[in-house]
C-alpha cells in the first residue's frame, strides 16, 4: 500500500485536544502512527506524563523528532521507530493517535481491532474509520477529532447464576461496539432494554416481568469470562456457553 502521507504539522491546540479526548495520563503507553516531527509524542510525555512511541517511515523526520525530545527534556520517556506503521508491533499501546489519510485508516482498522487490548483508545484527527462509528467526536479548528475505544468481543451466549440462585442467560450479537440480543431470567424471557459496550465494560439493562424499574448489570470482560462488578450481583461470573453472530469488522 502507498504510504506517502503528506506531512502536515498538527497545531498545539489540536494536539492537546486529542490527548485530552484520549484520556492520556502517566499510566499510558501512547503510540503515534506517522509521528512526523514528534510533536504529539513529546506533548504526551511532557504535558501528560505518558510513555510515548512515535512511528515514522522518514528517517529525516525521525532524527528531527529525537532532537526535539532531547531539547525538551523528555528523551528518557519517548522513542521513535523508523518503521512502516502498517507492520510495526502496536500491541503495547494503551492509546493510539494518528493524523493519516482515509484509506490508511481503513487499512489499519483490522489491526487495531485484533491486536490491541479491549479498552485501548484510538484518537484520529480529521479522518474517521468508515462504518466503525466513533464513541465520541469533537470539533477541532477546521474539522473533527474522533475517539474509538477497542471493544471486547462479547458476541455469544452467556450464562451465570447469582448468589441468590437466580439464573441469567443472554444472547448477544455484535458489530464493533454495537450490540443487540435477548435475555432470559430463570428461563423466562425478559426485556433487554439496552446493551452497551465501552472497551472491556459491558452494561446490560434488564426489565424483569412485573417490574417497573429495570436492573442495570455491569460486567467486566476478562478473557472468556464476564465478571459482574455492579453491587446487585457483584462477583457472579458469566461463561460463554454458545456462539452468536460476530459481524465482520475488517
Amino acid at each position: 500500500m502507498h504510504l506517502d502521507v503528506p506531512f502536515v504539522p498538527t497545531g498545539e491546540g489540536v494536539i492537546r485536544a486529542m490527548l485530552e479526548l484520549g484520556g492520556v495520563d502517566a499510566s499510558d503507553v501512547l503510540y503515534d502512527l506517522g509521528s512526523g516531527d514528534g510533536r504529539i509524542v513529546v506533548a504526551a510525555a511532557r504535558d501528560f506524563g505518558a510513555q510515548a512511541v512515535g512511528v515514522e517511515i522518514d528517517s529525516g523526520r525521525v532524527a528531527l523528532a529525537q532532537a526535539y525530545a532531547e531539547e525538551v527534556g523528555v528523551a528518557d520517556r519517548v522513542c521513535f521507530l523508523e518503521d512502516d506503521l502498517l507492520e510495526v508491533d502496536i500491541s503495547p499501546a494503551s492509546v493510539v493517535t494518528m493524523f493519516l489519510l482515509p484509506h490508511i485508516n481503513l487499512a489499519l482498522r483490522p489491526r487495531l481491532l485484533t491486536e490491541l487490548r479491549p479498552g485501548t483508545r484510538i484518537v484520529s484527527h480529521t479522518f474517521d474509520m468508515g462504518d466503525w462509528q466513533p464513541d465520541q467526536r469533537i470539533p477541532a479548528k477546521y474539522d473533527s477529532i474522533f475517539l474509538w475505544v477497542i471493544p471486547a468481543r462479547v458476541a455469544g451466549v452467556w450464562h451465570w447464576q447469582t448468589a441468590e440462585g437466580r439464573h441469567y442467560q443472554v444472547e448477544l450479537e455484535q458489530r464493533y461496539q454495537q450490540l443487540s440480543g435477548e435475555v432470559w431470567v430463570d428461563d423466562q424471557l425478559a426485556e433487554l432494554e439496552a446493551a452497551r459496550l465501552w472497551g472491556d465494560l459491558l452494561e446490560l439493562v434488564v426489565l424483569h416481568e412485573g417490574d417497573y424499574e429495570p436492573e442495570s448489570i455491569i460486567l467486566h470482560c476478562r478473557d472468556d469470562r464476564l465478571v459482574v462488578v455492579s453491587e446487585n450481583q457483584q462477583g457472579a461470573v458469566a461463561r460463554r456457553v454458545g456462539s452468536c453472530k460476530q459481524a465482520p469488522t475488517g
